[in-house]
């Protein structure tokens, strides 16, 4: 019995370092003032989360714990730069309209590329994702849309593109708008 215990405990600590070691792809985008760069992507390029606290930890406040489901899917992230005195908003498409995408994103500093199960806390966090219930006077299609501020200090911006409900298969386009 003890045999079997220890190589039970090998195995599950084989995986855990192979999971921590196998960091997602972090796409790279380039942004010009006044115009829109768009990129395709697939959320069977991402990865699942094992942790969501990061997302409602005070520090960072991106999305309530009510809201997880939304996130269960594979994640692809992107970055990007936010110069001074400008406005960043970034749209994600899917190319199949039934496929329920979520997308958020938090302003860190220039020279960070943090993952979100990293992430300690942020200048900002922004997520959009299906509504539970219609908001007056407003309307909800397929696309969700999140926008990022900077005033006299440039950021990195990482965004994350998630599956609702564990979806690990639909392909999209996010396009980035940068204004100055």
């Amino acid at each position: 019995m003890r045999i079997v215990l220890s190589i039970i405990f090998a195995l599950t600590l084989t995986m855990t370092t192979f999971a921590q070691n196998n960091k997602p792809k972090i796409w790279s985008v380039e942004t010009v003032a006044g115009k829109t760069a768009t990129v395709t992507g697939s959320l069977k390029e991402g990865a699942q989360l094992s942790d969501y606290s990061w997302a409602w930890n005070s520090a960072n406040a991106c999305f309530p714990a009510t809201q997880k489901a939304k996130f269960t899917g594979n994640h692809v992230f992107f970055l990007t730069k936010l110069p001074p005195h400008s406005i960043l908003t970034v749209t994600v498409r899917p190319k199949d309209k039934s496929k329920n995408l979520s997308i958020y994103g938090y302003q860190i500093a220039p020279d960070k590329t943090t993952l979100p199960e990293d992430l300690q806390s942020c200048v900002t966090c922004e997520a959009e994702h299906k509504w539970d219930y219609p908001k007056r006077g407003k309307t909800q299609d397929e696309s969700r849309t999140i926008t990022f501020n900077a005033t006299t200090n440039s950021y990195n911006i990482m965004i994350g593109v998630a599956g609702a409900d564990g979806l690990t298969d639909a392909d999209f386009t996010l396009s980035f708008t940068l204004k100055q």
